[in-house]
């Protein structure tokens, strides 16, 4: 076995992975289906089809650990993420390499509360349901011996590379070129928003330390502000005044019937309507 960190996943949370083990020196290949992705000298790239055992068990060759940052399209979840999870999971145990899920929270389901590491699942069906399902899984292939496994658990996304989350380029990009922020939800409820590269380096050190295996750990975060408060600082950044439009429940129901992933968000609502808090301690 070498020492060669995999990624699978070139998205926002791959990228954060990669940029943490480029900085630590690690030897590090990326794989996701096209074969092509943008990263720095001496990154590898390698194309792969984790559905094909044998084509993600080729990209794992020589791998000391593998990070699970793929995914399928949001309204795919349910039907498509369990056989990808199991195909990158399968492919990890076959290589004798430690596997690092990237996982959220969608699994707890409403919690009253900060939303802590030892809640049980809540979330029974959907892709809250599909959420503990992976988890579940990873967690049974670690007690059985099968892989060397950790969850590493964080919130909506922000930072360098993310432009898909609540927290991205509706906000941020919009802001940027002087529009107000755009925000699907009522911004007056406490959330806890998670850096990317705080992520990314989360992930780096939970693979890096065997004996952090066997569990799931959240992210740290900053302070948990409202979403209108963190709008707010980011126009302290800039130096200027913001605003911000926040989509009614009759306005997003009606697009959702034209956009799939909007009628796909309506089972997870309870993150934005009440306070989501995330205990990283």
């Amino acid at each position: 076995m070498s020492d060669t960190h995999v990624i699978f996943g070139t998205g926002p949370l791959g990228q954060s992975v990669m940029r943490e083990l480029v900085r630590r020196g690690r030897p590090v290949r990326v794989v996701n289906r096209s074969g092509t992705a943008a990263v720095p000298a001496g990154v590898e790239v390698v194309r792969a089809d984790a559905l094909n055992p044998q084509s993600a068990r080729a990209a794992v060759e020589g791998a000391a650990v593998v990070y699970q940052c793929a995914m399928p399209p949001y309204e795919q979840w349910v039907e498509a993420f369990p056989p990808l999870h199991t195909g990158i999971l399968e492919a990890a145990e076959h290589a004798g390499a430690a596997f690092i899920f990237g996982d959220n929270l969608y699994m707890f389901g409403p919690v009253d509360g900060p939303i802590s590491e030892d809640l049980p699942y809540g979330a029974q069906s959907g892709k809250p349901g599909t959420r503990a399902q992976l988890a579940r899984q990873t967690q049974a292939a670690h007690d059985q011996g099968r892989v060397s496994a950790a969850m590493v658990r964080g919130s909506d996304f922000f930072g360098p590379g993310v432009t898909g989350s609540h927290m991205g380029e509706r906000v941020f990009g919009f802001l940027l070129q002087g529009k107000p922020a755009s925000v699907l939800w009522k911004p007056d409820q406490p959330h806890t928003y998670t850096y990317i590269e705080d992520f990314g380096r989360a992930m780096v050190n939970v693979a890096e330390a065997p004996d952090s295996h066997g569990r799931a750990w959240h992210v740290p975060a900053a302070e948990t502000l409202t979403t209108e408060q963190f709008i707010s600082l980011i126009g302290e950044e800039m130096g200027q005044p913001v605003r911000i439009n926040a989509m009614s429940d009759l306005m997003r129901n009606l697009l959702g019937v034209f956009v799939p992933v909007l009628r796909e968000m309506r089972e997870v609502t309870y993150q934005f309507n009440q306070p989501f808090v995330i205990d990283g301690s």
